[in-house]
C-alpha cells in the first residue's frame, strides 16, 4: 500500500462497495464527501474511505487509484464498486473507466493543465458516471458535459468547492441536494 494515503473501511455489503476518494485540500470530513458515504453506509454499502498523508501531487493521486481501484470486486465479480472522487480524487476517471467501475465525479479538474488524461476520458464517458461541477468552478467545462452521455449536474453561481460565496442557506441546500443525487445515483444499481 501507498504511504500516501490511509485508507479506512465502514463495513456493510462485500457486494456494494463504493471506495471515496477526497481532494488534496478537501477531506472526506468535508460535507460534500461526509453526507453522501454516510447515506451510503445507511443504505448498507461496504464505504472505503480514503485518507491523504499529506498533499499528494498529481501523480501520487493517480497511482493512489490504480492500487485502490484495482482488484476491488467489480461489476464482472457479481457485485458494484462505486468511485466517488472530489476535485484531485478525479484523477481516478481513466482508471475507473478502464476497470468498468461506476463513478461520480465532484468537482473534476476538466481543465487543469496536468489532467489532459481526464479530460480526455472523460469526452468519451457514457452512462454509469455522474459529474457534479459549479458554474464558477475554472476547472469546470459545461460545454464538455453538456455534450455527454453521463449525466451531470452543474450548480449555479458555485465555486470549486461547490459553494457560493456569502450564502451559506444556499451552500446547506448544495450539500443536501448533492447527497440525494448521490443516492440516487448509487440507489439504481439496486434496480438492476
Amino acid at each position: 500500500m501507498s504511504n500516501h494515503y490511509e485508507l479506512h473501511q465502514a463495513v456493510g455489503d462485500p457486494g456494494k462497495v463504493a471506495t471515496v476518494l477526497p481532494g488534496s485540500g478537501y477531506t472526506a470530513m468535508g460535507p460534500l464527501l461526509y453526507h453522501p458515504r454516510a447515506a451510503l453506509h445507511a443504505l448498507g454499502w461496504t464505504v472505503r474511505v480514503v485518507e491523504w498523508c499529506g498533499r499528494p501531487g498529481l501523480e501520487a493521486a493517480r497511482t493512489a487509484a490504480v492500487e485502490l481501484l484495482e482488484g476491488v470486486d467489480a461489476p464482472g465479480g457479481g457485485g458494484i464498486h462505486l468511485v466517488i472522487g472530489k476535485s484531485l480524487g478525479t484523477l481516478a476517471i481513466p482508471t475507473a473507466a478502464r476497470l468498468g467501475l461506476p463513478g461520480v465525479w465532484l468537482t473534476p479538474l476538466l481543465t487543469h493543465d496536468d489532467a489532459a488524461d481526464v479530460r480526455e476520458t472523460v469526452s468519451g464517458l457514457e452512462g454509469d458516471h455522474l459529474l457534479i461541477g459549479g458554474a464558477a468552478d475554472p476547472y469546470w467545462d459545461h460545454g464538455l458535459v453538456a455534450r455527454l452521455r453521463a449525466d451531470f449536474v452543474e450548480v449555479p453561481g458555485a465555486d470549486h468547492s461547490l459553494e457560493v460565496p456569502d450564502d451559506w442557506r444556499k451552500n446547506l441546500e448544495i450539500v443536501e441536494d448533492v447527497t440525494a443525487e448521490i443516492e440516487h445515483f448509487a440507489a439504481s444499481f439496486d434496480l438492476r
